[in-house]
């Protein structure tokens, strides 16, 4: 181990590790989802949808950990793929509430936000804490960190439409969380990308010697 507190990849702590991100997430999608609908939240249905799509990125994680790098690109692109579909979707959910109006309530937004955000915090110290990391565990923290950034979002909109009654800051967050999934998921692809680059060029090299 390179420090005190760092946790060896192929080690029990390690797959433990994932585990508990895991059934955090599954735990906090459940939660937005069901604040989401209560709440009229499109930020939180977005951010429910996301926290979705990272539970499934662990389970490949962990499904990764025994298999081969290439195996592991493959799966850090789906996750990728699956955080621009989810971006889309939750764009058109938001014109959706535009035209249609919506009525969010700003109290479940921060409350809901709050508990998330705690969670994630809790969930991006444990990754962090991870050494040598893969591309499936790269694309893990991405994760964490976005929905981290996000919840802060929705605490900000929540205080707005608490005291304004207006349902905008709600919108404005949801697409907000659905540009920062864009990002994440052109990252993780391009990290997927690079590490192709990084194998040929570390075969090559071996083939000099």
């Amino acid at each position: 181990m390179s420090g005190e507190g760092e946790l060896n990849l192929d080690s029990a702590e390690k797959r433990r590790t994932l585990w508990i991100v895991f059934w955090l997430n599954v735990a906090i999608a459940i939660g937005f989802f069901i604040t989401g609908v209560i709440g009229d939240s499109n930020a939180l249905i977005a951010n429910g949808l996301d926290n979705s799509s990272d539970a499934i990125v662990y389970a490949l994680s962990l499904l990764a950990l025994t298999r081969s790098r290439v195996w592991k690109r493959g799966a850090a692109r789906f996750s990728g793929v699956m955080l621009l579909v989810f971006a889309g979707g939750v764009i058109l959910d938001a014109i959706r509430r535009f035209m249609e109006g919506s009525d969010p309530i700003g109290g479940v937004m921060m409350v809901m936000a709050l508990v998330a955000g705690a969670v994630n915090l809790w969930c991006l110290f444990l990754l962090k804490r991870l050494q040598n990391k893969d591309v499936n565990l790269r694309a893990a923290t991405t994760f964490s960190l976005n929905d981290f950034v996000s919840n802060g979002g929705i605490i900000i909109a929540g205080i707005i439409v608490f005291f304004t009654g207006s349902n905008w800051p709600d919108l404005v967050v949801g697409i907000g969380v659905a540009c920062i999934a864009i990002y994440g998921g052109i990252e993780i692809l391009r990290d997927a990308h690079m590490d192709s680059h990084d194998e040929k060029d570390t075969v090559h090299g071996e083939g000099s010697d």
